[in-house]
């Protein structure tokens, strides 16, 4: 079993820069194979994390994309768009706050225009914070805070985006979480909304497959992200993952490529609706 990450916090949102160790992205282990050339994707969050992971393997995939992140992110946007632009792709970082529709409205608008139009869209973006006292402790801020970031911008982003993504017959992958399906008492309102957008997944490919839009959902387990030392209790850290059947946390490169997997019309063209487990073991049922 694994012994998990040191000890260590830093404040939300969290860099990549201070973590140790530094995650797994894909730099030098990811290879594409031409799954997606030409394609144009917008991925929320895509500064860090999985967020940056799937980036850089669309990229590597051959397609253009446009992502999303906060002001305080700027140094891990930079860093992404460094590693995914060196495929020779488009990248294009859209600062933005996605917990208003506004913002959500225009990057969709901005990264259609910059890329020439738009087949992927891929909701990743969440917030979570633990509360070691539950409920009790939720503000209304906060939970504000969590549900706008993941769900209503997800609905914002996808009702922006479905008009160019019909016209390409395109693809909605959202990021969903093994909280929808084990939720943990410090992460109530998150695992909520995870719940949620699985509904919303299901949903939303049954009215949109007829549209000639496919809409899939990946549901990772614990992974080594800044979110982890940025909302998590530092010494939790120390046995973070340890508790998967594979007995250890996974890194970001591990999950894009289910995101690839979906994404591809040469792989997933006939997948819709559907939730992808990737979750070191962990049920997804």
């Amino acid at each position: 079993m694994s012994d998990g990450f040191p000890a260590q916090q830093q404040d939300p949102p969290g860099l990549t820069g201070p973590m140790r160790p530094q995650p797994d992205h894909g730099e030098d282990s990811y290879v594409g194979a031409g799954r997606l050339e030409g394609r144009k994707a917008l991925v929320t969050g895509g500064d860090s994390g999985i967020g940056r992971a799937v980036v850089l393997a669309f990229a590597r995939e051959g397609a253009d994309v446009a992502f999303t992140y906060q002001e305080a992110e700027r140094e891990d946007a930079t860093a992404t768009v460094e590693v995914a632009g060196a495929t020779g792709r488009t990248i294009i970082p859209l600062e933005t706050d996605l917990r208003h529709r506004d913002q959500c409205d225009a990057v969709v608008s901005q990264a259609v225009e910059g890329l020439g139009g738009l087949d992927i869209l891929v909701n990743n973006a969440g917030f979570q914070m633990a509360r070691e006292s539950g409920i009790e402790e939720i503000t209304d801020e906060s939970l504000d805070s969590t549900f706008k970031t993941n769900l209503y911008a997800l609905i914002w982003l996808t009702r922006a985006a479905v008009p160019s993504l019909r016209e390409r017959h395109g693809s909605i992958i959202n990021n969903t979480s093994i909280q929808a399906y084990e939720p943990s008492t410090s992460l109530i309102d998150y695992a909520a909304t995870k719940a949620a957008i699985n509904n919303m997944t299901v949903n939303l490919a049954a009215e949109l497959g007829p549209q000639g839009v496919r809409v899939n959902a990946v549901a990772p387990g614990p992974i080594w992200t800044p979110l982890q030392p940025a909302t998590q209790p530092p010494e939790k850290l120390e046995q973070f993952g340890s508790d998967t059947p594979i007995g250890r946390a996974g890194q970001p490169a591990e999950v894009a490529p289910a995101f690839v997997f979906l994404a591809s019309e040469q792989t997933a063209s006939y997948v819709s609706g559907t939730v992808l487990g990737v979750t070191g073991g962990k049920p997804v049922f």
